[in-house]
């Protein structure tokens, strides 16, 4: 694991003001917990070969969709997949596709999720 690459690569994938609410609520409630998702997940798991950053989000995307309940986490990973170069049409498909596999309830309520993030990532 590397720490420095990992919060490298948290800069790429996340805004700084998100990534520092983010930071500050973990912080609060849990010290030292933010710095360890970043170095086991950014510096460790994302540095693997093998998938490339828009493959991993697409994995995120669906992972995320097929658990539910995680609305604030499947939206940050909607405005990441828009900030590595992902269209808005690409990241809607990944719900629409998602729909025979893990039932179109769960496939819906990401539609959903995803649709407010993307309306609020253009505004």
């Amino acid at each position: 694991m590397d720490r420095d690459e990992g919060y490298r690569l948290l800069a790429e994938l996340q805004d700084e003001p998100s990534r520092e609410a983010a930071r500050a609520t973990l912080d609060a409630v849990a010290p030292g917990f933010f710095d360890w998702i970043v170095t086991s997940l950014f510096g460790g798991t994302y540095q693997r070969p093998g998938l490339s950053l828009r493959d991993r989000q697409i994995a995120n995307l669906a992972a995320l969709t097929a658990m539910g309940g995680v609305d604030p986490q499947l939206a940050g990973h909607v405005r990441t997949s828009l900030r590595i170069g992902m269209t808005a049409e690409e990241i809607v498909e990944v719900f629409v596709h998602l729909a025979p596999y893990v039932g179109v309830p769960k496939a819906l309520a990401g539609l959903r999720v995803a649709t407010a993030a993307l309306d609020g990532a253009t505004s």
